[in-house]
């Protein structure tokens, strides 16, 4: 029997063995197709035939594909990048301004995602033009970890967040997004250098690990003059 088969089979036995003690609870989300090829050091081929028995044996149901990205002058910024690199990847000449890097406690936001700690580290962050105007408000809270704790001092990793959350072993490899339109409070147009009640576009990213568990939380104010939300759909490539 072809060894490709052996692996898939084995990945297969052990996810089912998962769901019925009950590891994987009715209803979640299994770690995505990179986490998965990470854990059993197979390729994505493999991971997606070992997905594929485990639906046919009614364990899984598998969706099609689909993604949200946010553009910024009709190029497709890549969250796992993060932003920062993102703009510059694509020639933005935008620079970040920090204007918030603390930890604190907030009960109700711990209670919306459903975590028990209440500590976050709390990134608030200003994305400029060249000539001086700020075109997006992005406000970040992360659940405190131990790692974490010198980064309100410290500041961040080559001014990346991503790469932060990387050095203490936290990377998003899935989660939701939401977007709308708001106008602009007082509080919020200060900073942007806009008017009060301003219309802009708002979004909110959960991001989350391969385990599932909360990493962090992004909302963000964005000039629909320079931004845009893409949505995909259908089967995405691998």
């Amino acid at each position: 029997m072809p060894k490709q088969v052996l692996k898939h089979q084995r990945i297969a036995r052990v996810l089912a063995r998962e769901i019925h003690s009950g590891a994987l609870e009715p209803g979640s989300r299994l770690p995505g197709e990179h986490a998965l090829t990470r854990r059993f050091s197979v390729s994505r081929a493999t991971v997606r035939q070992a997905l594929d028995e485990l639906s046919k044996q009614g364990l899984i149901s598998t969706h099609a594909g689909v993604g949200s990205f946010v553009t910024f002058d009709g190029g497709l910024l890549d969250n796992r990048l993060g932003w920062t690199r993102a703009l510059a990847d694509q020639g933005a000449r935008i620079t970040t301004e920090v204007l918030r890097l603390e930890v604190v406690r907030d009960a109700r936001l711990a209670g919306e995602l459903g975590i028990e700690g209440v500590e976050f580290m709390a990134l608030d962050r200003l994305r400029v033009l060249p000539e001086g105007t700020p075109v997006a408000l992005e406000r970040s809270r992360v659940p405190m970890v131990p790692a974490l704790a010198e980064v309100p001092l410290g500041g961040l990793l080559d001014g990346s967040l991503t790469k932060t959350l990387a050095a203490a072993g936290l990377r998003a490899t899935h989660g939701d997004e939401w977007a709308s339109v708001r106008q602009l409070t007082a509080e919020e147009a200060t900073p942007l250098r806009r008017r009060e009640g301003e219309v802009w576009l708002n979004t909110r990213r959960i991001g989350r690990g391969a385990d599932g568990g909360i990493v962090e939380q992004v909302t963000s104010l964005l000039d629909p003059a320079r931004f845009q939300l893409h949505l995909g759909f259908g089967e995405q490539p691998g």
